[in-house]
């Protein structure tokens, strides 16, 4: 048999094969796509599915790190977190009472400014490209320096934006970080300026998908900016949209770093948010049993919202 033979057969069956994949028939290498998974898979079950089985496991105990037995409580300390007079009930159900709010007044700015962000960001101007740079650059700190940063800036005696604004005959002395309800809009703000560009490139990244043709249409149906906005923009973005509500409820919901370094839960642990309390708890005070079934409160808080969230919105789409 010639080379030539032995090669025409050759590439017949690739071409076969090739073509079985395209049918959605056998694949002819069905380990392959675990080869490519197979590194995230790894951190995945190391570092998110082993330590969450962990911590159920751990939450059925009165595990402490400095007594030599563990004994198991079964769901003791979740019955002690909605059992009023217990040991954390108060200040457990307070700390997420703070998390609530933060997140009911942070979502909807984290939302909505981002969306107007991207829309001036998607027009063609001169210096487009700066000012995408500009309102990303903030998300790139880490939150140690973004909360040291800003509780220098607020400082009420020597802080540069009240020296600003009673330079400006604005305002006397505001208490930033000492007093409600100013320490809650100290603590939306700063959030909002970290982490705004961040959504905001995502909605760009949907909002340049959406064809210029839809606009074109519309424009010719005589439809105004409020018209578009509302029936093509918004319908060619539902999947971002519903994207970024999530995560940025989430993201909220886990808000530690701003309250730790800016208040450290002040005035009174009026912002001393659930994740703190649950670190006080596990890490302070050695309780892991009661911090973790802490922890399982709240992520079941999340998605339940994160579900009730999801429908909404896909509710809305469907009408």
């Amino acid at each position: 048999m010639s080379v030539a033979k032995v090669s025409r057969r050759t590439a017949a069956k690739r071409r076969s094969g090739a073509a079985a994949n395209q049918a959605g028939r056998v694949p002819s290498k069905p380990w392959l796509p675990w080869v490519f998974l197979a590194p995230f898979l790894v951190f995945f079950v190391g570092f998110v599915l082993a330590p969450a089985i962990f911590g159920l496991y751990v939450s059925m105990f009165d595990w402490h790190f400095t007594l030599p037995n563990k004994p198991f409580v079964g769901l003791k300390n979740y019955i002690n977190l909605f059992t009023p007079g217990t040991r954390d009930y108060a200040d457990f159900w307070r700390a997420m009472g703070a998390t609530g709010l933060f997140v009911v007044l942070s979502v909807p700015l984290l939302v909505s400014i981002p969306l107007g962000v991207a829309l001036l960001l998607n027009k063609k101007f001169k210096g487009r490209t700066f000012f995408r740079a500009l309102y990303f650059a903030p998300y790139v700190l880490g939150v140690a320096v973004v909360g040291v940063l800003w509780k220098f800036m607020l400082d009420t005696q020597h802080g540069i934006v009240n020296k600003l604004l009673q330079a400006l005959n604005i305002s006397d002395a505001i208490p930033w970080l000492q007093q409600v309800p100013w320490v809650w809009v100290s603590l939306v703000l700063v959030t909002l300026w970290w982490t705004l560009g961040f959504n905001a490139i995502i909605y760009l990244a949907g909002l340049q998908n959406i064809s210029a043709e839809l606009y074109e249409a519309a424009s010719l149906d005589g439809a105004g900016a409020w018209s578009r906005f509302r029936y093509v923009t918004i319908p060619g973005i539902r999947p971002v949209l519903i994207f970024v509500v999530i995560i940025t409820i989430l993201a909220s919901a886990n808000v530690f770093g701003q309250p730790y370094v800016m208040t450290a839960g002040d005035p009174n642990g009026t912002t001393r948010t659930a994740i703190m309390y649950m670190s006080e708890t596990g890490l302070r005070q050695f309780r892991m049993g009661a911090a973790s079934a802490m922890s399982y409160i709240l992520a079941l808080a999340l998605m339940l919202v994160s579900i009730i969230n999801f429908k909404l919105i896909a509710k809305g789409g469907e009408q």
